[in-house]
């Protein structure tokens, strides 16, 4: 995918990149994780099978990402849910299938919560983290960014360590979600891999619990890692989109 992204500018100047292709709906809106963006293999395979279907897909990055504009260090969950938003309905998208992975299944919940009811056609979550803010660090950790003091952890998947911002987590802690019911009812497909080193397997379990929805499945991978990049997982989780999509 050589070809520059489309670019959509918000009000306060922020230039988000993106990729859309038009096509029947329910659409496949894709949320990548933590410090990533939509050249990975899932998005970049999801975007190619809804093209070759003629279904309307949106990939982006979120600001301080990929090729968006922007300092990662402002980015939150808050911020890049707007960012979403924005190009759901510059694009006119009625019904939507959101897709998240990781961090982005996070996001996914946070913006299916603001979309208008009737417009969530389902939901499908690949290792997804809601609230990652308040078990993925520890107290010394926290202690850190409630002093405004920006974190680093090894990262397994390059040579700069990993930040996380005390914006980003402030405004994470403000979002958590698994403390209660999730007031959502659409159908929902939670694909979790149990060789996952980053985020517990059982995340997706507690996630399907606090679901209103009664439609809730959750794939268990049993040799499946964090990523989930393999071609037979990338096969998993686009059948399991689309098939959403085509009974949504």
């Amino acid at each position: 995918m050589n070809q520059a992204p489309d670019m959509l500018e918000l009000a306060d100047g922020r230039r988000i990149a993106y990729r859309f292709t038009p096509g029947t709906e329910p659409a496949i809106v894709f949320l990548p994780g933590y410090m990533s963006d939509m050249s990975g293999g899932k998005a970049t395979a999801l975007l190619a099978e809804a093209r070759a279907m003629g279904r309307a897909c949106l990939l982006l990055d979120y600001s301080g990402c990929g090729h968006s504009a922007g300092d990662f260090a402002e980015g939150t969950l808050s911020r890049w849910r707007q960012e979403v938003l924005a190009l759901i309905a510059v694009h006119g998208l009625g019904r939507i299938v959101l897709v998240g992975s990781s961090m982005g299944g996070w996001l996914m919940l946070l913006v299916a919560q603001a979309l208008a009811p009737g417009r969530l056609a389902g939901m499908v979550g690949i290792a997804s983290a809601p609230d990652f803010t308040q078990w993925s660090f520890t107290a010394a950790q926290k202690a850190e960014l409630v002093a405004g003091r920006t974190i680093y952890e090894d990262n397994d998947y390059g040579p700069e360590p990993t930040p996380t911002h005390p914006r980003f987590w402030a405004d994470g802690e403000s979002n958590r979600l698994l403390g209660g019911t999730i007031a959502l009812d659409c159908p929902v497909r939670l694909v979790h891999g149990q060789q996952d080193e980053v985020v517990p397997w059982d995340v997706s379990l507690r996630l399907a619990e606090r679901l209103r929805s009664a439609d809730v499945q959750v794939t268990l991978v049993k040799d499946g890692d964090h990523r989930l990049s393999r071609e037979a997982d990338i096969a998993l989780i686009v059948r399991t989109v689309l098939a959403l999509a085509a009974v949504a």
